[in-house]
């Protein structure tokens, strides 16, 4: 019998995330007009990434991967180092699954109260995301006021989770993460959803407040229910 080669696989959100980017770029353009080779090259690169994710994700993986760590990550880590976040991202420490060391990567901040959702742009083949399956520990560093703190959390990998709903969930209208989810569309082959459960400086003295106040309203409850 014959083997069938499997029918190429475009993720759910590439196409609108693409027509996104080319929209931006040629918005830009439109907006301080420039040499025309711009947002032609930029809108190539986005087609040859959708025909990529297409036909061979796991080259675009690769690809998209050493870009992000030799040149994007480095630049944002900086950032943070002087307290500039012009991206509006937030940077998640695991623990590498063999070495044991601090692993940090830039993500998208889908901070809400003491929750954090991250789209994982490649999936499962992210090493974040492996690290996570085998140490759920995480330290989160984001803005709390005025400053960038770190903040620990328990991480759980969320494939039941639609990543695209989540996504558009986590946007809020917020300028700096609908661009975040556009770069994670057009560069990203799987997305996958990612829950952080952050600890934050006072989160367990507001759940003890919380039981305290839950208790003393049942013994009042109790109480009236004797006396009647």
């Amino acid at each position: 019998m014959p083997i069938v080669a499997p029918a190429p696989h475009i993720p759910r959100g590439l196409a609108v995330g693409t027509l996104a980017a080319a929209a931006i770029v040629w918005g830009l353009f439109l907006l301080q007009p420039g040499a025309v080779w711009q947002p032609l090259a930029q809108t190539g690169a986005y087609v040859a990434l959708f025909v990529l994710t297409w036909t061979r994700p796991g080259i675009k993986v690769l690809l998209v991967r050493t870009l992000q760590r030799w040149v994007v990550n480095p630049v944002v880590r900086v950032g943070f180092l002087v307290g500039l976040n012009p991206f509006g991202v937030a940077i998640l420490e695991t623990r590498g699954r063999t070495t044991g060391k601090p692993r940090r990567t830039p993500v998208g901040n889908g901070r809400r109260g003491d929750e954090l959702w991250i789209i994982a742009e490649h999936g499962e083949r992210a090493g974040y995301v492996r690290n996570i399956r085998h140490d759920p520990h995480v330290r989160i560093q984001l803005r709390l006021g005025l400053r960038h703190r770190w903040v620990d959390g328990i991480a759980t990998v969320r494939p039941d989770d639609d990543a695209l709903a989540r996504q558009r969930s986590i946007l809020a209208w917020h300028p700096l993460r609908a661009l975040n989810a556009v770069n994670v569309r057009v560069l990203g082959a799987d997305l996958l959803s990612v829950h952080v459960q952050l600890d934050l400086p006072g989160r367990a003295q507001a759940q003890d407040d919380a039981s305290t106040v839950a208790m003393l309203a049942s013994a009042h409850s109790l109480s009236a229910d004797s006396a009647g």
